[in-house]
C-alpha cells in the first residue's frame, strides 16, 4: 500500500521530517478502519471545504488508536508526532512559551538543574518544542517537563526584573505540527481540566485556521493533519468539547476487533502459533470486557493485555496464572470485582477450558521433552 495513499508525493522532507515518518513493523496488520480513513482523506484531499484533515478516533484502551494514528503518517508520507494532554494543560502548552535570554553570569549563579534546562533550550535549533527539550535532557515524563518549564519560567522573570532582556519564542509541538504539515496525535484532550485550553484548539482546527503566537499569525499547512485519540467511558476523562467535536471531519468507534483479527494481531505480534491456545484466551478477553462494562468496572481488557498474555503463554508460563497478572489485575485488584469477573468465567465455561488447557500444553511439553 506505499505510496498509495501519499498527499503530496512531490513534497520534500528534509533528513530529520523523513525519520518522523512511522515505519510499519512486520507485525503490523492493516484494518477496515485503516483503509477507510485513508480512501476518504486521499479521495477528499484536494476538495477544499470537503477536505477531510481532522480525524476522532474514539474507543476503549487497548483497541489500537495510536496505532492506526502511526499507520496513517506512514500511508500518507506525513511525518508523525504526538501530544499528550494532561490534566493541568494550559494555553502555553497549546501554543508555546517565551522565555527570556539571560546572561551567563546570573545563569552560573542559578541552581544546576535550572542551569541544564537553560543551556539546553538556548542550544536548541528551533525544531523540537519546550517540552521534548526538556524530555530529553531531564528524562522526565510530559507532564513533569511542562511543569519545569513553568518553575523556570517563574524563576527566570523573577531574576530579570529592571533589566533590558532579549526574549525567545519556543512553539509548542502543537505548533511545529501545525505549521510544518506533520500528522498530529493529540491524546486525551478530554483529561484537560481547563475548559478554556481545549477552546483555544477550536480555530486551529478549522481547515483555513490560524494561530495567533506572541511573535507572528501562522496558518495552517495544507498538509497538515490531526488525529485525536481519546478513550471512551474512562476515569478522569469529560466528554468531548462540542465545538472540538463539530470540526471532526471522520470519526471511528474503535472497539475490539473480533476474535478472528485479534488471533491473527496476536500471532504477528508474537510469532505464537497455537491456534487451541489463541481462541480460548481471545474468549477470555471478550468476556472480561463485555463483564467489566456490564458491572462499572473502570479497567480494560484489551488488545494489549492479550498480546502480553499469550506472550507470556509463549513462554512457558502458565495461562490460569498469568491471567491475573497480565489480565485480570489491570482490570482491577479489587476483590469484589476479581469475583464478579471469576464468576463470569465460570458461569461460561472457560475456567474449566482453561484448566483444560493447561493439561493439555502440559502434555505436549512432556512429549516435546521425551522427544
Amino acid at each position: 500500500m506505499r505510496e498509495e495513499y501519499y498527499l503530496s508525493p512531490t513534497r520534500q522532507l528534509t533528513d530529520v521530517e523523513k525519520e518522523l515518518v512511522w515505519k510499519k513493523p512486520l507485525s503490523h496488520k492493516v484494518s477496515e478502519e485503516e483503509l477507510r480513513i485513508c480512501k476518504e482523506i486521499k479521495r477528499n484531499w484536494n476538495r477544499r471545504e470537503m477536505k477531510i484533515a481532522n480525524i476522532l478516533l474514539e474507543g476503549d484502551a487497548g483497541s489500537g488508536k495510536t496505532q492506526l494514528a502511526k499507520a496513517l503518517s506512514a500511508n500518507s508520507g506525513l511525518p508523525y508526532t504526538k501530544v499528550t494532554c494532561f490534566a493541568d494543560m494550559d494555553k502555553s502548552d497549546i501554543i508555546g512559551a517565551i522565555l527570556p535570554v539571560i546572561s551567563s553570569e546570573r545563569l552560573e549563579k542559578m541552581e544546576p538543574v535550572e542551569q541544564i534546562v537553560l543551556n539546553a533550550l538556548y542550544e536548541s535549533d528551533g525544531f523540537q518544542s519546550t517540552t521534548e527539550i526538556l524530555m530529553d535532557v531531564l528524562g522526565v515524563t510530559q507532564e513533569q517537563a511542562a511543569l519545569k518549564m513553568k518553575q523556570v519560567l517563574k524563576l527566570v522573570n523573577e531574576n530579570t526584573e529592571g533589566e533590558v532582556v532579549e526574549y525567545r519564542f519556543y512553539p509548542s509541538e502543537i505548533v511545529r505540527a501545525y505549521q510544518k504539515g506533520y500528522l498530529l496525535e493529540i491524546q486525551e484532550p478530554t483529561v484537560i481540566r481547563d475548559a478554556a485550553v481545549l477552546m483555544a484548539l477550536n480555530s486551529a482546527l478549522e481547515l483555513d485556521g490560524s494561530i495567533n503566537l506572541p511573535t507572528e499569525i501562522i496558518r495552517r499547512h495544507p498538509d497538515f493533519i490531526v488525529v485525536i485519540t481519546t478513550n471512551r467511558s474512562y476515569t478522569g476523562c469529560r466528554p468531548l468539547n462540542e465545538a472540538l467535536r463539530d470540526r471532526v471531519q471522520h470519526t471511528e468507534k474503535m472497539d475490539l476487533p473480533t476474535k478472528e483479527i485479534m488471533i491473527e494481531r496476536a500471532i504477528a505480534k508474537t510469532n505464537y502459533r497455537n491456534p487451541l491456545v489463541l481462541d480460548v484466551l481471545a474468549d477470555i478477553i471478550i468476556l472480561l470486557d463485555k463483564t467489566a462494562r456490564a458491572n462499572a468496572i473502570k479497567g480494560v481488557a484489551g488488545m494489549r493485555s492479550f498480546f502480553y498474555w499469550a506472550d507470556a503463554v509463549a513462554g512457558g508460563a502458565s495461562a490460569k496464572e498469568s491471567l491475573y497478572h497480565k489480565v485480570i489485575y489491570k482490570i482491577t485488584t479489587d476483590s469484589e470485582e476479581i469475583e464478579l469477573l471469576e464468576e463470569a468465567l465460570e458461569s461460561h465455561g472457560l475456567l474449566v477450558s482453561l484448566n483444560e488447557l493447561e493439561i493439555e500444553v502440559k502434555k505436549n511439553q512432556i512429549l516435546m521433552q521425551k522427544r
